[in-house]
């Protein structure tokens, strides 16, 4: 089964960028739709971002648009969320998540996707 590792979490400033990355294990994971999840304490997991397998269809949470950005190169068998204009809220643990059901668009909801990474710690400061 696929493996995902999460990298570029860390510490930022209101106002500053991160760059998170997610690598996967293998090729298949070109094959693969993938999201962005973000989880505080106390709270549920919810998707901050998603992308389809080609990288045709993206969707952002409502509190993201504008500010954060999803990609990904298959190539190198990898998908990035560039953060942009970060906010205190933006804090907590960024998972990514897989969904090998290329047919199916970006779910949003955990329940989407079975292949899961460790998370990253964000956390935004003023």
């Amino acid at each position: 089964q696929v493996q995902l590792v999460e990298s570029g979490g860390g510490l930022a400033q209101s106002g500053g960028s991160l760059r998170l990355s997610c690598a996967a294990s293998e090729g298949s994971f070109r094959q693969y739709t993938v999201g962005w999840f973000r989880q505080v304490p106390g709270k549920e997991r919810e998707v901050v971002a998603a992308i389809s397998w080609n990288g045709e269809i993206t969707r952002y949470a409502d509190s993201v648009k504008d500010r954060f950005t999803i990609s990904r190169a298959n190539s190198r068998n990898t998908v990035n969320l560039q953060m942009n204009m970060l906010k205190l809220e933006d804090t907590g643990v960024y998972y990514c998540a897989g969904d090998d059901r290329a047919w199916r668009r970006p779910g949003s909801t955990t329940s989407d996707y079975d292949v899961w990474g460790q998370g990253t710690r964000v956390t935004v400061s003023s």
